[in-house]
């Protein structure tokens, strides 16, 4: 990958990535202006843009002095496939790293470690290509706020890197023993949280839980995003009816354990689902997980729900060597022939966008640039094995990972090597 002599990450208010792979096969250039593809021409085809074409926000920055053309950087992303960034709709960057046998950093609950473990999270999952986050956090009971606290302010401080949601996730809310839940969601969405969340199957009182969600998610005029591994059927039927008024703005998840003809009580409430495939579960919700098996996930498909794929956790109790790849988790889903390769990849990128709120992004003039550029010469072939990755927010290059593999000079055959050196690309 070249970038004409000049750092990537450091480029000006244009962006040409060159002679890159889409999808389809075609070998393009896209030239990025501001946050917005600019043009997506054949390869060789697109120069330097005039001054006059840059966006108004960008020459008022200039003070409308400077070259006619303007400058940026100029990446060869040959060897490349070109595609819409991932993102990560379900996340849980609070507890990211607490796994025993991890190291031996001070305590979770610190609010220094807190925050630091979270930007950690957060800048893992943004190398890995998702530009956009959603984290689940603990609040209320022994948490209290702090939890929170920790990922807002890690969200402001990655502003420009990554965009980073929070939901906030009470434990109980009905009753007596409630009280305080109640109180503390609230106050979270107050404090600037993105999503009501919670585990309505958890609280002795399902149906209560869930209608007082929905009644801070409307006070507050924000999405739901709750946990649910839908066993018992009687019970997902009256917790989608309850859910159905406020969609398509509800997602619900891992469903793991999505009963025969779950799918079709969901799809009826318009509900959206996240799925995990690292495990099937992730740690806000009671029992071992248990994987997630192809049935559910045909399940789902069959019924024509809306399924998006997360990670659920980074190296936490629960999955000691959880990772926040979202290609790991596209692969997975195609490896098991739940889903075929492009479906795969749909859930981690615009159905994962989709359930968050966000735009619709594609290869194309006039879209956002919301862009990862990964090794490979296919979608099926970065799925089994690109490495190397180039992520685009809003525009700027902000993340670049550089795998290189070596071989001992006894091997014979012809490997394809980097000009100028005895190593060989993935």
């Amino acid at each position: 990958m070249s970038g004409g002599g000049r750092n990537p990450l450091g480029h000006g208010p244009v962006l040409l990535l060159s002679n890159a792979r889409l999808a389809d096969g075609r070998v393009v250039d896209v030239r990025i202006s501001g946050d917005r593809i600019q043009a997506v021409g054949t390869a060789g085809s697109l120069g330097p843009l005039p001054q006059s074409a840059l966006p108004p926000a960008v020459l008022a920055a200039a003070g409308g002095d400077g070259p006619t053309v303007a400058t940026g950087a100029r990446i060869d992303l040959t060897g490349y496939l070109l595609l819409p960034a991932p993102a990560e709709p379900h996340a849980h960057h609070d507890t990211a790293f607490t796994a025993r046998d991890a190291d031996t950093r001070p305590g979770p609950g610190e609010p220094g470690e807190l925050v630091r473990r979270v930007t950690e999270a957060a800048l893992t999952s943004l190398g890995y290509g998702a530009t956009a986050q959603r984290s689940h956090v603990r609040i209320g009971d022994a948490h209290g706020l702090h939890r929170l606290d920790a990922v807002l302010t890690a969200r402001q401080a990655l502003r420009g890197l990554a965009e980073l949601q929070a939901v906030a996730v009470p434990r109980l809310l009905t009753g007596a023993a409630g009280a305080d839940g109640r109180a503390q969601l609230r106050e979270a969405l107050r404090m600037g949280a993105d999503a009501v969340g919670g585990c309505p199957e958890l609280d002795p009182d399902p149906v209560g839980y869930v209608q007082t969600v929905l009644a801070a998610a409307t006070d507050f005029d924000c999405p739901l995003d709750l946990h649910l591994r839908a066993a018992d059927p009687v019970v997902l039927a009256r917790l989608a009816t309850l859910l159905a008024p406020l969609r398509p703005r509800v997602v619900v998840g891992p469903c793991d354990r999505l009963a025969p003809g779950g799918g079709a009580v969901l799809r009826g409430a318009g509900l959206r689902v996240v799925c995990l495939p690292q495990n099937g579960c992730c740690g806000a919700l009671e029992g071992p997980p248990g994987g997630l098996g192809p049935a559910v996930v045909r399940e789902l498909t069959d019924s024509q729900v809306p399924l998006a794929a997360g990670s659920g956790a980074l190296r936490d109790a629960v999955t000691p060597v959880g990772r926040a790849d979202p290609l790991e988790a596209a692969y997975l889903l195609a490896a098991g022939g739940a889903l075929g390769v492009t479906a795969a990849y749909e859930a981690v990128s615009s159905q994962a966008r989709q359930l968050m709120g966000l735009p619709v992004v594609r290869v194309d003039a006039g879209f956002p640039a919301e862009l990862l550029a990964v090794r490979g010469d296919s979608l099926a072939g970065a799925l089994a094995g690109g490495h190397s990755r180039l992520v685009v927010h809003s525009g700027r290059v902000v993340s670049r990972t550089s795998a290189v593999r070596e071989f001992a000079d006894t091997v014979a055959l012809a490997l394809p090597r980097q000009p100028g050196s005895t190593r060989a690309t993935e």
